[in-house]
C-alpha cells in the first residue's frame, strides 16, 4: 500500500496566488495557508502535520514555504521522517524519507534553509533602512489610525466609565494592546 501524496502551500497575503506552487504536480490532498512565513501559527500547516500518516509524503514548492528558518526546517523534517512521513522539496528537488537518508542532501537541505533565512533578514534590514530614509525626508508617516478621532473619546469614554477592556477592543475591531496604545496617547495629550 502506497501513501498519499498531500501538498502544503503557502503565501505571504490574500492577493498572491498559490496556482504557481505545485502547478502540474499529481496530488490526493493540498492544505492551503495564507499567511506570513514568519507567524508560526498557521492553520493549514497544523492541519496538513495532523492528517499525514505512516507513508505519505509531504511535498512542498520550496523550503522557504514549510518553514521560517532552518532550525524550524530541520525541526519539521526530523519530526515527520520520524513518523514515516516523507518530505519533497520541488524546487530544491530534494526528498527526505528517514530511510537511511543521503547526509549530502541534509547538508544542502540545511545550506539552503540558512541562505532562505539570510535573505529574509536581509530584505528586513533593507526594509528599515527605506523607512528610517523615508522617515529623514519627512515621507514616511507610519500606519494610518484605526480609530477616528471620535471613536476614540467614545473608546476612552467607555473605559474611563469601567466597561472591561477587552470588550471595548472586541466591539472596536482593534486589540487590547491598540487599546492600551489610544488609552496611553489619551492620557499624554491631555
Amino acid at each position: 500500500m502506497s501513501g498519499k501524496r498531500i501538498g502544503y502551500v503557502r503565501v505571504s497575503s490574500l492577493e498572491q496566488n498559490t496556482e504557481r506552487q505545485l502547478d502540474g504536480v499529481q496530488l490526493d490532498k493540498v492544505f492551503t495557508d495564507k499567511a506570513s512565513g514568519k507567524d508560526t501559527k498557521r492553520p493549514q500547516l497544523q492541519a496538513a502535520l495532523d492528517y499525514v500518516r505512516d507513508g505519505d509524503t509531504l511535498i512542498v514548492h520550496s523550503m522557504d514555504r514549510l518553514a521560517r528558518n532552518t532550525e524550524d526546517l530541520l525541526r519539521m523534517v526530523r519530526e515527520l521522517t520520524a513518523k514515516h512521513v516523507s518530505v519533497e522539496f520541488v524546487k530544491e528537488r530534494l526528498t527526505f524519507s528517514g530511510h537511511g537518508d543521503d547526509p549530502m542532501a541534509h547538508l544542502m537541505m540545511t545550506m539552503l534553509g540558512g541562505f532562505a533565512q539570510f535573505e529574509r533578514s536581509l530584505i528586513r534590514e533593507r526594509q528599515r533602512e527605506g523607512i528610517e530614509l523615508a522617515k529623514a525626508k519627512g515621507v514616511y508617516r507610519g500606519r494610518k489610525p484605526s480609530l477616528t478621532g471620535a471613536q476614540v473619546e467614545t473608546l476612552r469614554q467607555r473605559v474611563a466609565a469601567g466597561e472591561k477592556k477587552a470588550v471595548v477592543a472586541r466591539d472596536f475591531g482593534i486589540s487590547r494592546e491598540t487599546l492600551y496604545q489610544y488609552i496611553r496617547a489619551a492620557g499624554e495629550s491631555a
